[in-house]
Order: structure tokens, then C-alpha cells, then sequence
């Protein structure tokens, strides 16, 4: 049975934005639940990768309730934080101090800025859920300035066939147990596995930013390639 929240083509980011909507306010608790708290371990890498400066801009796509914009400002970058989603914005917002991050309301396939506009672009757990992927790392290189970094979370496929097996039965059975315990709502959850089912993961991801010329292209595998970090430069 397909999952309500994943429809392929025009109607993929009004899917998703009702998924996001349905998630936010439990967003953050089961993120640490089904991934122990890894996931944090593994945004703080995305940070260091990033590796921003002082008075650098960056620019966090999908940013969710913002865990990477707040991190990434916490070591002095200007950053900009874009979602579609209006609840996922709303928690970000109440979770920053002052004017840094600032938050704002967009599409990640259609950014609203000028060409080199950004030191450093990141993304967690956002490229499966555009309804182009491709079409997302070219924008994130048309905004990035020459010899600045892209750097991508997202759900991964095992290289092992086992562990891949193994890992798709947690995320067919244990995840949307979690989501339906502690969100009321398991086909939320179910959609992870839904979407990466489509998703051609970090090493296609990789071959396609060689083949759009990024530089110093590299893939970070976690937990045996279940997560992975896509990390490029743009030409200087």
C-alpha cells in the first residue's frame, strides 16, 4: 500500500507540507527517540564541515525547527533559515535568541536569492522530501559563492545488503510504531521509508554533483551507510 503522504510529481510538496504540518509540535521528541540521539551528533558534523566563520553567511535549507541555523549562528555566521513549513518556522522562531537566525517561509527548488550569495548551504533530512533532488543541488550551487561548501544530511542505503534489510524492516515496522505512539499518526513516519524507497541516496547524490562540476566531492557514512553526509565545494 502506497503512503498517503508521498506523491510523486505536482502534488509532492503540498504532500509533504501536510506531513510536516501533522509532525512539528512531536518533531523534535521522536527525532531523538528512533535515532537515540544521534541525529545530533551527526547535525554537529554537518556544522564543522560547514566550516563557517565569524561574519561568513549561510544559508540552512529545510531547516525544520532549526537545529542546524541555531548551531551554525552559535559560531557567528549570519544565517538564513528557509522551510516551506509555517508550524516547523513557527518552533524555530521560538527557539532562536535575538535576530540571528532569521527565518523565513520559502521553496527550496525556487530560492529567493541572488547568484554567490552564501559561504556555506546545509541541509538535513531535506533532499528526499524535494520534488526534483537534482534540481535542489543546483540551486543550492547557483547560491553558493565560489569555494563555498554544500553540505547534506539525509537518510542513506546501507551498502551491505543485510544491514540494508535489516535497516528498511526498523524503518517499515519500529518507526512508525514510535510515530504512532508519541504523534497519533504511524503513516507519518512509514513515509521515511516510502520516501527513500525513491530516493537514489548518497552515492548517486555524489555522482551527481561531479557531474554538475562541485569540487573536494565527499560521502560520511554513519551507522554502516543508514545516514550519510553528501559534502561538496563550489569552484573558486
Amino acid at each position: 500500500m502506497s503512503n498517503a503522504y508521498f506523491t510523486p510529481g505536482d502534488q509532492r510538496a503540498a504532500k509533504v507540507n501536510d506531513l510536516f504540518a501533522t509532525i512539528a509540535r512531536r518533531y523534535d521528541l521522536i527525532n531523538d527517540l528512533q535515532s537515540f540521539g544521534l541525529h545530533r551528533r551527526w547535525k554537529r558534523r554537518v556544522v564543522e564541515l560547514a566550516a563557517v566563520t565569524p561574519g561568513a553567511r549561510a544559508l540552512d535549507l529545510c531547516c525544520g525547527t532549526g537545529d542546524l541555523a541555531l548551531a551554525l549562528a552559535q559560531r557567528g555566521a549570519e544565517v538564513t533559515g528557509l522551510d516551506f513549513s509555517a508550524p516547523m518556522l513557527e518552533i524555530a522562531q521560538r527557539r532562536k535568541r535575538g535576530t540571528n537566525p532569521g527565518f523565513i517561509q520559502g521553496d527550496a527548488l525556487h530560492l529567493p536569492f541572488p547568484d554567490n550569495s552564501f559561504d556555506a548551504v546545509t541541509m538535513g533530512y531535506g533532499l528526499r522530501n524535494l520534488a526534483s533532488w537534482e534540481q535542489g543541488l543546483a540551486e543550492m550551487r547557483r547560491v553558493a559563492r565560489p569555494g563555498g561548501r554544500i553540505v547534506i544530511l539525509e537518510f542513506g542505503k546501507p551498502a551491505n545488503a543485510l544491514w540494508r534489510s535489516l535497516y528498511f524492516t526498523h524503518l517499515r515496522c519500529s518507526v512508525p510504531l514510535t510515530g504512532w505512539i508519541f504523534c497519533g499518526n504511524a503513516g507519518a513516519y512509514a513515509y521515511i521509508l516510502e520516501s527513500l524507497r525513491h530516493y537514489p541516496a548518497q552515492l548517486a547524490v555524489a555522482a551527481k554533483m561531479r557531474e554538475m562540476n562541485f569540487t573536494g566531492v565527499r560521502v560520511i557514512n554513519f551507522l554502516g551507510g543508514a545516514m550519510a553526509i553528501n559534502y561538496a565545494g563550489k569552484p573558486a
